[in-house]
């Protein structure tokens, strides 16, 4: 029979998250639901999931969540670092405060939860580590350089830590979602149509934004419910893999990023900047 497990996921008012949340919750795993906006999952506690106002740019909000967990359950046996933040635009216009946040949502704050639940789990002998990574951890995007910034830090990051918590007995993992029907996409699209309008990107900014717009809200992207079930893998099997890569476009995408010459690549994401997406010609963007 599976095993009980003590869960903390960040990032678990909509999406991945939410569902992944629901997903492990039924499996009959002790969830605890993180996230900002605790309105926004109360309907988990349906499902028997534990909801905790946190913020991951909150050192003391994390402290506390995780020390409620511990008094609680006396244990934490997986970490599912999902929580994500995504702001669109050139490197030149995206404001130096949106690169910080982003960086502090998507890595700081990341690394500072795994801080604080690892000297639990090193005295467990065993713990689990999952990071949502991304595609974008693999290959840069028009207009997303800060965005991949983040990504490719916590590619770097979990490798490192892996390589670091193997003698304690704790697993560390990488989720990298693809393209998935999110509101992350219309998000980041509008900010990056924001840092555009007024400045030399505007044209190709504007042109991106609703080319993204416009994909993140068709039938051409995978469930969230595609990464949670990523995720309850991670969870559940005896010896999980280091990355689990799935979701629209992430297998292809990443063949593409590493046949291509790199001007080839360059091109084909500037290409995305100067036509109007219709029907099928979304490939000339993915």
């Amino acid at each position: 029979m599976m095993k009980e497990k003590v869960i903390l996921i960040t990032g678990a008012s909509s999406g991945i998250g939410y569902d992944a949340v629901q997903m492990l919750s039924q499996q009959g795993h002790r969830v605890y639901a993180a996230a900002r906006r605790v309105e926004k999952m109360e309907p988990l506690k349906a499902f028997g999931a534990k909801v905790l106002r946190m913020d991951v740019t909150d050192e003391r909000s994390m402290q506390q969540g995780v020390d409620e967990i511990i008094r609680a359950e006396g244990r934490i046996d997986v970490l599912v670092n999902n929580a994500g933040y995504g702001f669109f635009g050139a490197i030149e216009t995206v404001p130096m405060e949106e690169a910080r946040r982003q960086l502090e949502v998507n890595v700081f704050g990341l690394a500072r939860l795994t801080q604080l639940v690892l000297p639990q789990m090193r005295k467990q002998g065993s713990g689990r580590i999952i990071n949502t990574a991304s595609i974008a951890g693999k290959m840069v995007f028009y207009m997303g350089g800060w965005y991949n910034v983040t990504k490719y830090s916590v590619e770097a990051f979990s490798d490192a830590l892996r390589m670091e918590m193997k003698p304690f007995g704790i697993d560390v993992v990488m989720i990298e979602p693809g393209a998935i029907k999110t509101d992350w996409g219309i998000i980041a699209a509008k900010h990056l149509k924001e840092s555009a309008m007024g400045t030399a990107y505007e044209d190709s900014g504007t042109q991106w934004a609703d080319n993204m717009d416009w994909f993140y809200r068709t039938n051409l992207l995978s469930s969230p419910s595609v990464i949670a079930k990523a995720m309850s893998r991670a969870v559940n099997s005896r010896q999980p893999k280091a990355r689990y890569c799935l979701g629209r476009f992430s297998v292809s995408g990443r063949i593409a990023h590493t046949l291509m010459p790199a001007r080839w690549w360059d091109a084909m994401m500037r290409q995305g900047g100067k036509i109007k997406v219709r029907g099928q010609r979304i490939n000339q963007i993915v």
